[in-house]
């Protein structure tokens, strides 16, 4: 019994977190405006060309990537900037290896990811963009 009423203490004072969470009613969306995309800047060294995309605003964070090409071929991406985020972070390797085996930015979204993904997207095609 004298185990007992702590437990329960305890129990009950790990509770109060969750009957007092409430969610966001922040209704920031990232649905997509008619406003042209901001533009991707680009220089070339050594027979590569490298295209930095511009840097998209999102709820979890700014993503902003670097696409190096050989020609036509995307040879490398880099992420300037990204949400600090676990699922960020398992989502990165994934859309770089998917855009270096599709040579372009038609590529599946990460689940788990999806703002991130739908950004990476965004800021790729408008590097490949620049670039052509």
């Amino acid at each position: 019994m004298k185990r007992a009423i702590p437990a329960l203490v305890l129990s009950a004072a790990a509770l109060v977190p969750v009957w007092r969470y409430a969610p966001s009613t922040d209704s920031t969306s990232t649905t997509t405006t008619s406003e042209p995309a901001p533009s991707a800047s680009a220089s070339t060294s050594s027979g590569s060309t490298v295209v930095t995309g511009p840097t998209i605003d999102t709820e979890k964070g700014p993503v902003q990537i670097q696409a190096t090409f050989r020609g036509e071929k995307i040879t490398a991406v880099k992420f300037l900037q990204q949400p600090d985020h676990p699922q960020t972070e398992a989502a990165v390797p994934v859309l770089i290896e998917e855009t270096l085996q599709a040579q372009s930015a038609d590529i599946d979204t990460v689940s788990g990811a999806t703002i991130t993904s739908d950004a990476y997207r965004e800021s790729l095609q408008a590097a490949i963009d620049a670039r052509a």
